[in-house]
């Protein structure tokens, strides 16, 4: 147990956690208000329209991400951050004002998640590269890990939280209150020892973007990790538009039976990010072995016919998923140069969320076009034929061999037959 809370010893993660919780918890209501909104209030259940929401929100990804990275690697992160919080704010006092007074509009939707992605980009890689700063090397692994948990704790309560007080008081208050929590994470910013924060190690390259891909290319186990949060996070993390055409069109629920499969849903993934913080290291294989387990679940979630077995389905999808992306960040944040990390983590954050744009419209027509079970196929297909085609690689690539040994503790572990960087990867 004390393993598993190690950084929060540290009064500077104490504050940060804090504030990041109370930032996780509006953000999750508001989302799961604005998906109501847009499928219940603004549009006739359309999933092509929630659809397009979602890939504004993440359009900007695609263009700022490699030069969010950059700027993380030149410029001080807190300062980022509070920046991007700030513009997170004002975007959560305009939409719930819109809301609340009754005049909102599908265009303002999408135009206030548009403007939300440009802020989200810069957030992205500053506040994962940001925890270094904060925490000690040694304790860095724990504090990703309590990070992802402080994130699935609030997607556990946070839709749940939202689909009843949409019941009750409406979806426009309830995205107000995501305001609330944008303030609370400048608060704990500004209330940080900047004396105890580590010295973030300055980029010598002045930060180029181009550096950042030369490095990434060089370490073809860096490459391994960035295929993988792609087709998990890229490909496969399409919850936010099956569970809600799902609920609707398939089990014919309300906003409070959505709510609660995201809420289920992080049950498994804070499951999945307290058991990373207490394990001794991430491997690879608890990555492969999470996108078996997604294929096989998301199959049996997509033809199930009672709403209560497909949302008992979700904590063990939740928990393969958040499985994979957790090892994934500790190990690229574990094994990236100090210089390097904003623009590898931008990389990273460019693979999970920088398809969004395209997947999104596709997965809603697709919903609109086949039914609302094909949106929950189309990630099954993805990551199930991404986690042969990895596997496949990994076992035959010269600098990276993927070797079955049932003498040891593992199934398999990772022989380095080039080295590439000076610290070798585990996999067992």
């Amino acid at each position: 147990m004390r393993r598993m809370f190690a950084s929060l010893a540290v009064p500077n993660y104490r504050i940060y956690f804090t504030g990041m919780t109370v930032s996780n918890m509006g953000q999750w209501m508001a989302r799961t208000a604005q998906s109501w909104l847009v499928l219940t209030v603004l549009t006739d259940h359309s999933a092509t329209a929630l659809g397009t929401v979602t890939a504004l929100q993440f359009l900007p990804t695609l263009f700022l991400m490699p030069i969010a990275g950059k700027l993380a690697d030149r410029f001080p992160k807190r300062r980022i951050l509070m920046l991007a919080q700030l513009v997170g704010l004002i975007d959560a006092a305009v939409l719930s004002t819109l809301v609340i007074t009754g005049v909102a509009e599908l265009w303002h939707v999408y135009l206030i998640a548009t403007i939300d992605g440009v802020g989200s980009s810069f957030d992205s890689p500053a506040r994962q590269s940001f925890v270094s700063e904060v925490v000690s090397g040694r304790q860095l692994s724990n504090a990703i890990s309590l990070n992802s948990a402080s994130f699935n704790m609030t997607r556990l309560l946070g839709p749940g939280l939202a689909g009843v007080l949409i019941a009750i008081i409406g979806t426009g208050p309830v995205i107000a209150v995501n305001t609330v929590s944008f303030a609370a994470m400048i608060i704990c910013l500004a209330l940080l020892k900047t004396r105890d924060l580590a010295t973030p190690a300055r980029a010598k390259d002045g930060g180029s973007i181009h550096e950042g891909l030369r490095y990434v290319r060089r370490r073809p186990d860096l490459m391994v990790l960035l295929a993988i949060g792609f087709a998990v996070g890229g490909l496969g993390f399409n919850f936010q538009i099956s569970n809600a055409v799902m609920t609707t069109g398939i089990f014919h629920r309300g906003s409070d039976a959505f709510g609660l499969l995201d809420s289920i849903m992080g049950v498994g993934a804070l499951a999945a990010a307290l058991w990373s913080a207490a394990r001794h290291g991430p491997r690879i294989r608890h990555m492969i072995i999470s996108m078996a387990a997604y294929t096989v679940l998301g199959l049996v979630a997509a033809f199930s016919t009672n709403y209560w077995v497909f949302a008992l389905l979700q904590a063990p999808i939740g928990l393969a998923t958040i499985t994979a992306l957790v090892t994934g960040n500790t190990l690229l944040q574990s094994h990236t140069s100090a210089s390097m990390r904003g623009r590898v983590l931008s990389l990273w954050m460019l693979m999970i969320t920088g398809i969004t744009p395209v997947v999104s419209p596709v997965v809603g027509h697709l919903g609109d076009w086949l039914g609302p079970r094909a949106t929950v196929m189309f990630g099954v297909v993805c990551v199930g034929i991404s986690t042969v085609i990895i596997t496949w690689v990994i076992m035959h690539t010269d600098s990276l061999r993927l070797r079955f040994a049932s003498h040891r503790r593992g199934w398999w572990y990772l022989e380095r037959r080039r080295v590439t960087d000076e610290i070798t990867m585990p996999v067992k």
